[in-house]
C-alpha cells in the first residue's frame, strides 16, 4: 500500500486529516493548522470553477473591469460561478 501525503494548498501543512466524502464521492480533507484559512480542501475538483486558481482569476479579471459574461467564457465556466464566487470573496472581506 502506496500513502500519498496530502498538503494544504494555503499554508502548505501536512497535518491533514479526513473530514468525510464530496457529494461526487471523492475524499475531503482538513487542515488542523489554527493559523490556515481553509477549512476543507479536496485533491481533484470535477468542476473547474472551484478551484482557487480559478477563483483567483475571477478577482484578478475583476478588478481590471471584465464582466461577469467575458470571465464565465474566457475561464470556461458558469456565470453564476463567478457571481457566486465574487459574493463570498466580498463577504468574507467585509467580516475580517
Amino acid at each position: 500500500m502506496v500513502l500519498e501525503p496530502v498538503v494544504c494548498p494555503d499554508c502548505g501543512s501536512n497535518d491533514i486529516v479526513r473530514h468525510g466524502r464530496s457529494s461526487a464521492g471523492k475524499p475531503r480533507y482538513k487542515c488542523r493548522n489554527q493559523d490556515c484559512q481553509r477549512s476543507t480542501l479536496i485533491r481533484s475538483y470535477t468542476y473547474r470553477g472551484y478551484l482557487p486558481e480559478v477563483k483567483q482569476q475571477i478577482v484578478e479579471r475583476t478588478l481590471n473591469g471584465s464582466g461577469i459574461c467575458d470571465t464565465a467564457r474566457v475561464l470556461n465556466i458558469s456565470p453564476t460561478t463567478v457571481i457566486e464566487s465574487l459574493k463570498k470573496r466580498s463577504s468574507s472581506q467585509s467580516s475580517q
